[in-house]
């Protein structure tokens, strides 16, 4: 029988946080769910999870959240970091304060709310600590630096902390979605095209939307439930994967990447955005 669990998932207002936060609360865990939209998490509270207001980039909401924890459960067992979102446009475009956010959402945040879990799960002897990569994490594209950059940052961040945490006992995880059915497009699309819709990089960001939103329109992609059941598995694994991967396009980009070589994948990748 699986052993019931203390778990955070945060960025759980919408997306593969809502959907993990479902599939754990399925799963028999207790499940405190953090975002910025409280209230959009109501159906989560019908459902049994302890919803939490939390901008992962203000410290003293995070140390409220992890203070909260502690006082009801003595800590978290498991803590999904999913929050985060992309910037798109050209890097020359994007202001570096823009730039800056981008970090301390999908990076610093997670890395200060991640501090302060540890030292319960260190007394425990025991936990794990699931981060939300990305296919974006392993390969790139035109106008997302940024959000890339991120991702990319976030693969080495997890695999150097795996390797200190092990003589604890404490498991990283890192998950690799693909294209995943979420808010993702309609936040990445209308900032693009006000950063780089017009100007020097204009053909390009106007190519890349029109086939972002082909591309959603048509469904081209997976349900939040597939990246939602592969967290799942990884909480229930006594020895999960340091890596899993899933969603469309995720693993026939990421073999292309690896395997055949830049000039390749560069062409690919730009076939994608001619207009």
């Amino acid at each position: 029988m699986q052993k019931k669990q203390v778990i955070l998932v945060t960025g759980a207002s919408s997306g593969i946080g809502k959907a993990t936060a479902k599939q754990l609360l399925e799963e028999g865990h207790t499940v405190y769910t953090a975002a910025r939209r409280v209230e959009k998490m109501d159906d989560l509270k019908a459902l049994g999870a302890t919803p939490l207001k939390m901008d992962i980039t203000k410290e003293e909401e995070i140390q409220q959240v992890v203070a909260t924890i502690e006082k009801e459960h003595g800590g978290v067992d498991v803590l999904v970091n999913n929050a985060g979102y992309a910037i798109y446009g050209a890097m020359e475009d994007t202001k570096i304060e823009d730039a800056r956010r981008q970090f301390e959402v999908n990076l610093f945040g997670l890395a200060r709310l991640t501090q302060l879990v540890l030292p319960y799960m260190r007394s425990q002897k025991a936990g794990k600590i699931i981060n939300l990569s990305s296919m974006g994490g392993k390969m790139y594209t035109p106008l997302g630096a940024w959000y890339h950059a991120t991702k990319h940052a976030l693969e080495g961040w997890s695999d150097c902390l795996r390797l200190e945490l092990k003589q604890f006992n404490i498991e990283v995880v890192i998950i690799e979605p693909g294209v995943i059915e979420t808010e993702f497009g309609d936040v990445m699309l209308q900032p693009l095209l006000d950063r780089s819709g017009e100007g020097p990089y204009s053909q390009m960001a106007n190519a890349l939307a029109n086939a972002t939103k082909k591309s959603y329109e048509q469904g081209d992609s997976s349900p939040a439930t597939v990246i939602a059941k592969l967290i799942t598995k990884a909480v229930r694994a006594q020895k999960p994967k340091t890596r899993y991967v899933a969603g469309k396009y995720a693993k026939p980009m990421m073999f292309i990447r690896k395997y055949l070589g830049d000039s390749i994948f560069d062409k690919i990748i730009m076939s994608q955005v001619k207009s």
